[in-house]
């Protein structure tokens, strides 16, 4: 059941055509974090079973760790104490980092791109009306002219 849900929600937050690149990377960094995350937590209770001090006992206790670790909370209430298992929070971190990274630029692109194209809507009808404005006092100069030559 896992995998078909994993494969359509990459499907959704890839395959979209008209999508931006940077929206394509926000969803793709996103899937990875996603599976990162399922992944890490896994990971983490088979490095930490057994260990003297271990806290990350169960999938549910991990689960929990690794979205606090990625998001970078850290509340420290579950943490990994063997060498492998540190190693899977620094995954965990890294990853999680540079996603919400790229999602906060990927927000900021947008925004910036629709002020962009709104004020370039409103240099074009500046632009137009500006034209509009020449060709009538074009027009005006021209009738001046001929009144005072007829």
């Amino acid at each position: 059941m896992l995998p078909g849900f994993l494969t359509r929600a990459v499907e959704l937050l890839l395959g979209r055509e008209g999508r931006s690149l940077h929206l394509k990377a926000a969803g793709g960094a996103t899937a990875v974090l996603l599976v990162v995350m399922l992944t890490g937590s896994w990971a983490v209770v088979v490095a930490e079973n057994g260990a003297r001090g271990a806290n990350l006992t169960s999938y549910p206790k991990a689960l929990w760790w690794s979205v606090e670790t990625a998001t970078t909370v850290g509340y420290g209430d579950f943490y990994p104490v063997t060498p492998w298992g540190r190693v899977v929070g620094t995954v965990v971190m890294v990853v999680g980092i540079t996603t919400y990274g790229m999602v906060t630029a990927a927000l900021a692109t947008w925004f910036v791109a629709r002020e962009q194209k709104r004020r370039h809507g409103l240099h074009q009808v500046e632009a137009e009306t500006l034209h509009a404005l020449h060709e009538r006092f074009d027009r005006l100069e021209e009738l001046v002219a001929a009144r005072r030559k007829g």
